[in-house]
């Protein structure tokens, strides 16, 4: 029987994360899960330890090791303000949370990217989740798993405009998006959330797995 295991999350208020956290907290495959957040969600589990933390100094106890980092953490200009901000959360956060995770034991990351991530975009959104993901590339995880997913649905706690106009959009043009075009389908939140788990418990396959929407619905 393999060992349980223990969990860290960062993001888990988010359209992903509180997904995630349900799932994890529901699975025999982990005995503890470790929330980093800003503020309490609230919630209350024996196998939850949730801790209201800065991100700009994510730091576990000296003797904690953990074996899967989750990083459900993401935003958009619009809500960040700045370039310099939008990075922070989607550039730098990530980048020290594997650190931490690497530091403590873990063999698994798992993290929330973007479909059209590339680090020679010209467009600043693509590019910096393309320099996220080349730069835990260069970390060597055991296990790096990337998720690329289209438009997210779901509810989220702060309201995007655009994001809920292509929500109805997506939902039209949806029937007709099969073959080639089915990566670029908008997918539910708590089907990216459901396709990390299972990849984080999929019999080990060492290196690194990017994942398009089509491929996380296929979980």
């Amino acid at each position: 029987m393999e060992k349980e295991k223990v969990a860290l999350v960062a993001g888990s208020t988010g359209l992903v994360g509180k997904e995630l956290i349900e799932i994890l907290l529901k699975s025999p495959n982990y005995k503890k899960v470790i929330s980093f957040v800003r503020r309490s969600s609230g919630l209350k589990h024996k196998k939850l330890e949730e801790r209201v933390i800065s991100f700009d100094s994510m730091k576990l106890l000296p003797h904690e090791e953990v074996d899967d980092v989750f990083c459900c953490l993401g935003t958009t200009i619009k809500i960040a303000k700045t370039r310099e901000a939008f990075k922070k959360v989607d550039f730098d956060y990530p980048i020290q949370l594997a650190k931490l995770g690497k530091e403590h034991g873990a063999t698994q990351y798992l993290i929330i990217s973007a479909m059209g991530a590339n680090s020679n975009s010209r467009f600043f959104y693509s590019r910096v989740k393309g320099d996220v993901e080349e730069a835990l590339k260069a970390m060597h995880f055991s296990l790096l798993h990337i998720f690329r997913p289209s438009l997210l649905l779901g509810e989220r706690e702060e309201f995007r405009l655009g994001e809920k106009a292509g929500e109805l959009f997506s939902r039209v043009i949806r029937p007709v998006m099969v073959g080639k075009l089915r990566k670029y389908q908008s997918i539910a939140g708590k089907q990216v959330a459901y396709g990390m788990y299972q990849a984080a418990n999929q019999p080990a396959q060492m290196g690194i797995s990017i994942y398009e929407s089509d491929h996380i619905q296929q979980f």
